[in-house]
């Protein structure tokens, strides 16, 4: 009998298709490090402070030293002093302010105080990565400002976790900045979110990433689920900032599910599945929980890449609610509604995404993309920065299948400023190109065009 042979057309075709290189990783023990560093106990015993200032509505008491927001952003700032003290000075601590009036929910001149502390990058410190939790807090009446508001777990987790995260992050030295920012007036309309972002954006921020963090110690969900397991991260698709002519060209190229803010939450994923140990996080394609916002959403109009991470199953009992019992049912955002150790994981989530982010090398610039009727792939990228030339030692091209969810397939192609992947057809699959340190660390996945740009 004679060997069985495949038609020359079909055996010349795989012969010229190249096994397609699985993704390769460098693993990082400083990231399980600072994982690891996260302190449930530091985390609860800050919780248990802001709850204890009665309430943080933002309209609420400021000269008090004991009750109302003042006391709260004070107590805030005198925390930050102290880490930043505890460093040897590494950051520079500030209150950011603006006075808002003749808003439905701030109709009278208010002042509306955000707390912010810089950790300057050695190497590049005017790209920044900003980790936020909320101060205010309120019950049922948005506009009631002198019940007892514990906000317990929205937002004292979030601003627990950042605080926390900052304690561990400053034992570090970093190439890029990272922010920490506790951000006023959440729930009267998103005006410390607003007022940052403006801010940035008139002083130039290179910001790459903006991780929200409300709600974060809630395992317990109104439906009866209880799991300490997953988390979530909401992303936004077609970016806020699109011209018309960039929606033109993502009809014909993509992106929709490749903006910065999807590429980050990828990011994070990735994070939680290396680095935080029983913990699935969610990549969910919307902005925010649906027909509700959050403080990365002023980040995200003006352009910036920032998601939501937060806790998977909610309880609206205990969110936004007087305190009170009714029908046997316990409402209100009391501290005995937090899962410490929960709340520390996904602030560990925080930490190593923040801490891998600001010491890899700033996303690729100017990437772009050619290989139409080829059977070949091409992408191009600007060069670095003159500042970050030593700490950039290549790039690697990602590719995945148009369905797929995550990067499936990489490449480290070396410190080039274009590649061609022979005989992977454009048409097939969606690419993207990431920056790499000397020391292994990457930046987000970068998708070619404006769909895709983390910003210059």
């Amino acid at each position: 009998m004679k060997p069985f042979m495949l038609p020359f057309t079909v055996s010349a075709l795989l012969a010229s298709v190249p096994a397609l290189a699985a993704i390769e990783y460098e693993d990082q023990q400083k990231l399980h490090d600072i994982a690891a560093a996260v302190s449930p106990d530091r985390i609860e015993q800050d919780i248990t402070k802001l709850v204890s200032f009665g309430t943080r509505h933002t309209l609420s008491e400021t000269e008090s030293d004991t009750h109302g927001i003042g006391a709260a952003r004070r107590w805030i700032k005198a925390e930050f002093d102290a880490i930043s003290a505890a460093c040897g000075g590494c950051l520079e601590v500030y209150y950011q302010s603006k006075v808002i009036s003749g808003e439905p929910r701030i109709p009278n001149p208010t002042e509306v105080v955000s707390v912010i502390a810089i950790q300057r990058g050695e190497v590049d410190p005017d790209r920044y990565v900003i980790m936020s939790g909320d101060i205010d807090s309120r019950v049922s009446d948005v506009m009631d400002y002198t019940s007892e508001s514990p906000g317990a777990n929205d937002n004292a987790s979030g601003v627990a976790g950042t605080l926390e995260a900052a304690r561990v992050l400053t034992k570090h030295k970093f190439a890029g900045s990272i922010v920490y920012a506790a951000l006023a007036g959440e729930e009267q309309g998103l005006f410390g979110g607003k007022i940052m972002a403006e801010q940035a954006k008139e002083d130039g921020w290179r910001i790459k990433a903006v991780l929200n963090n409300d709600m974060i110690g809630n395992i317990e969900g109104v439906n009866g689920v209880i799991n300490n397991t997953t988390a979530r991260i909401f992303a936004e698709g077609t970016r806020m900032d699109e011209t018309p002519e960039d929606a033109r060209r993502r009809r014909f190229t993509g992106g929709e599910v490749d903006s910065p803010a999807r590429n980050l939450a990828r990011y994070i994923d990735w994070m939680a599945d290396r680095y935080i140990t029983n913990l699935d996080t969610m990549v969910i394609y919307r902005l925010d929980r649906f027909a509700r916002g959050g403080h990365h959403r002023p980040f995200n109009d003006l352009g910036y890449p920032g998601v939501r991470i937060m806790e998977t199953n909610e309880n609206y009992n205990r969110q936004h609610q007087d305190l009170r019992v009714e029908d046997g049912i316990v409402y209100g955002d009391t501290i005995d509604g937090v899962n410490f150790d929960y709340a520390a994981k996904l602030t560990a989530l925080n930490a190593v995404t923040l801490a891998s982010m600001a010491w890899a090398p700033t996303p690729p610039t100017k990437v772009s993309i050619s290989g139409a009727v080829s059977p070949d792939t091409t992408l191009t990228w600007g060069a670095t920065s003159p500042e970050e030339e030593e700490l950039v030692a290549g790039y690697r091209v990602y590719w995945r299948h148009t369905d797929a969810p995550n990067w499936e397939f990489s490449r480290y192609v070396g410190d080039v400023t274009e590649y061609t992947l022979e005989n992977i057809v454009i048409d097939n699959y969606f690419f993207g190109v990431a920056s790499v340190s000397e020391d292994g660390f990457e930046s987000p996945v970068v998708f070619p065009g404006p769909a895709g740009a983390f910003g210059e």
